[in-house]
């Protein structure tokens, strides 16, 4: 018999970029990641984020797409790459800007390749009610819009979308 495990769910809203959020930026990390399964409700991702690796699983999202279950475990790179040699086709690349704003901090994904051009804003909040500043440079918010995710743009790149 299966036994129940704790599961954990994160909580995230994601924006398009309105605006020039570059002198705000404290790191940027290059992330190359690939999908094992994309299926919507098992998402298997490796991702190689620096000099760091990580194998994540993602299950639906809720009615809004803020919150979903999510498990992650570090890898090493090595391994890591080895993984991405069986992913599915459409490697996604960017480089994650890291932008404190108040007490949080946004990720901004600037996409390199097939989906070069994108940017989003993400920020990962521990309610789905809780307040956050919204700088100037964040525009329209995409949370829940499926093209906006990562294993979505690895199949239907955005410099593709009509």
């Amino acid at each position: 018999m299966l036994q129940a495990f704790n599961m954990s769910y994160e909580i995230e809203r994601k924006f398009l970029i309105n605006g020039d959020f570059r002198l705000f930026v404290r790191k940027s990390l290059p992330i190359t990641q690939g999908y094992l399964s994309s299926v919507p409700e098992r998402t298997v991702r490796v991702r190689i984020q620096g000099d760091k690796a990580f194998l994540t699983v993602k299950g639906t999202g809720n009615i809004t797409g803020s919150t979903r279950f999510e498990w992650e475990k570090a890898i090493s790179v090595e391994d890591a790459q080895d993984l991405l040699l069986l992913c599915e086709p459409g490697v996604i690349e960017k480089i994650r800007h890291l932008v404190p704003v108040g007490e949080f901090t946004f990720e901004v994904d600037e996409f390199l390749g097939d989906n070069a051009g994108l940017l989003v804003a993400e920020i990962e909040l521990p309610t789905e009610d809780t307040l956050f500043d919204h700088p100037v440079w964040l525009g329209e918010e995409v949370t829940g819009d499926v093209r906006y995710y990562n294993a979505y743009l690895s199949k239907h790149p955005s410099t593709k979308w009509k």
